[in-house]
């Protein structure tokens, strides 16, 4: 059996694979010949993975993730040896991924934030940054959640069921896009990814039930906002939202992911918001009592000429 079809075959069998690393996931975001996977056996069995989308880039080669991907990175099987022997484990299955990963002129990938030892990537010559993403990792107790919400948002949500009458229901994707759309508008920006990238991404989640679409209305059918989330076994999502910029102070984008996240405690565990390193969204996801988590952004480029690129890219950005 091939690596991929391996794969595919892990995916089916492993509840632990996060939805991104999903082989029906690359499937939808890469296509079918977009991606692949650097694997470990041993007696048969995978002991690692590393899927990855693969694209040439103005003439370079690039191994990275994915839009509208959270992360990537390994995967490693489940191990019950005891830390100073499973460290070990993990570097020797970390470097037999590495060795295994196509010849590549740029590798950048989001890892989980299940990950945390990037130790044997450094050793390879690979640098890191530190992002941060906010989770609720248990959403048993919806009176607790609520308590934990800042004021501003207990406030946000009232003023929006109170005040503007918005419900929120499942809605459809050709408004939500609409709204989505509206968002990157108003600053000035495209989104990096079309109606029919979102379309397809979209039919393979809800042929899986993997996913829903929230929309925010008001008693006169106003459409004032929407969420995206998408979901696994152990946690959901919020991979994309939008509003009506005119409409941005009824409050409906918080009573949105409110009820994204009751929502979410119906079918999986907990509630990543997908984090930003971006102010303003970083202090909106951090008023609903999350908790801060850090996740690993990856990279290496042998190429020195992209190497030089980069380099001289950032050097222009800081002036």
């Amino acid at each position: 059996m091939d690596d991929k079809a391996a794969y595919r075959a892990l995916c089916e069998d492993d509840t632990s694979l996060p939805l991104f690393l999903q082989a029906w996931w690359l499937d939808a975001t890469c296509g079918d010949n977009g991606w692949n996977v650097a694997l470990v056996r041993n007696g048969g069995g995978i002991q690692a993975a590393l899927p990855y989308q693969i694209k040439r880039v103005r003439g370079f080669t690039v191994v990275s993730q994915p839009a509208l991907t959270q992360f990537l990175g390994p995967w490693l099987s489940r191990s019950e040896a005891k830390k100073a022997n499973d460290y070990g484990r993990q570097k020797d299955l970390m470097s037999a991924l590495i060795a295994a990963l196509p010849s590549y002129d740029h590798y950048v990938q989001n890892w989980s934030p299940g990950i945390t030892n990037w130790l044997p990537f450094y050793w390879n010559g690979f640098s890191q940054s530190t992002n941060y993403t906010y989770i609720l990792r248990d959403l048993g107790d919806e009176a607790l959640l609520w308590t934990q919400l800042r004021d501003n948002i207990r406030k946000e949500i009232r003023k929006a069921q109170s005040r503007f009458s918005i419900t929120v229901a499942e809605g459809d994707l050709e408004t939500f896009q609409r709204l989505n759309t509206m968002t990157f508008a108003r600053q000035g920006k495209t989104p990096p990814y079309s109606n029919a990238y979102l379309e397809r991404l979209d039919a393979a989640c809800a042929s899986r039930g993997r996913r829903r679409i929230l929309i925010a209305r008001d008693k006169d059918g106003g459409v004032h906002a929407g969420a995206y989330i998408v979901w696994d076994t152990n946690s959901a999502y919020y991979l994309i939202g939008g509003s009506d910029p005119a409409l941005r102070n009824s409050g409906a984008m918080s009573l949105c992911l409110w009820e994204a996240i009751r929502f979410a405690a119906g079918v999986t565990k907990a509630f990543d918001f997908e984090g930003s390193m971006i102010e303003p969204i970083e202090r909106f996801f951090r008023a609903f009592g999350a908790e801060q988590t850090p996740y690993f952004r990856v990279t290496r480029t042998p190429s020195r000429v992209l190497r030089g690129a980069i380099m001289a890219r950032s050097l222009l950005g800081a002036r």
